[in-house]
């Protein structure tokens, strides 16, 4: 049976104290059957990690490389270290501003696993793609080009999330009878590459601006088994409510 995750990304965003409070306050609350998952900014994951809060801390990027000479970046290595037990890869920002392709997300794909870190990989369109009706051909395209060389066994530790990227910050929304059909149609995906069992057990979540109000409808869909929340999971309360909506 397949986890419900409800995963906060932080972005680029808190002070240090105020990550320290919102990380109290997530593992304070009381949540069953769900895998709450925290990503903060890298620089506070020591930090958090040394609080021992029993909460999984992942890493929103990290660089493919064991060590050498890539001056910024940070290993897999340095960060299980730190404590980090899941990472996020092809994450739209990263896709969008930072150029990351999908041979370079396979590299990280690869690298994380290799380390037995839980992937949390992002696939998902642009408003573009969306209009002209391609979204399934480009998504399974995402999901052929940086996962689906991966074994049935390495595939039942990554997680998928889809981010309808025309829906963030855009002011048009996803309906659930979207998220629920991309959602699907992922899982569908993952059948034909695999089998239905792996394609069963396998967690999809939705990333499109996912919050308090539409939370219950969007989970309430019989394959997304939860979110990764964004803007939202800077406020605990607001991070509960949704944690809450199975």
């Amino acid at each position: 049976m397949r986890k419900h995750i409800v995963a906060g990304n932080w972005k680029m965003n808190l002070s240090e104290q105020e990550a320290i409070e919102l990380a109290k306050e997530v593992a304070e609350m009381r949540v069953e059957n769900t895998e709450i998952v925290i990503f903060p900014p890298a620089i506070f994951i020591p930090t958090l990690s040394k609080l021992n809060l029993n909460l999984k801390i992942g890493a929103q990027n990290f660089f493919p490389k064991d060590n050498g000479a890539f001056t910024g970046e940070i290993s897999i290595n340095q960060l299980k270290e730190a404590g980090v037990t899941y990472v996020l890869v092809g994450h739209s920002e990263r896709r969008t501003i930072l150029k990351e392709d999908n041979t370079f997300l396979k590299e990280k794909v690869n690298a994380a696993l290799e380390k037995n870190l839980h992937v949390v990989f992002c696939c998902g369109e642009e408003l573009a793609i969306r209009e002209q009706g391609t979204e399934n051909e480009f998504v399974k395209n995402q999901l052929n080009e940086s996962l689906f060389h991966l074994t049935q066994e390495q595939i039942q530790n990554v997680t998928i999330a889809y981010e309808p990227i025309w829906a963030i910050g855009t002011g048009l929304t996803a309906s659930s009878a979207q998220a629920e059909a991309m959602h699907l149609f992922i899982r569908e995906t993952l059948s034909s590459k695999y089998t239905t069992e792996i394609a069963a057990g396998i967690s999809i979540l939705y990333g499109g601006s996912c919050n308090p109000t539409n939370a219950k409808e969007l989970f309430a869909c019989p394959n997304v088994d939860g979110g990764l929340i964004g803007g939202a999971a800077l406020k605990s309360a607001d991070f509960n409510s949704i944690a809450n909506s199975f």
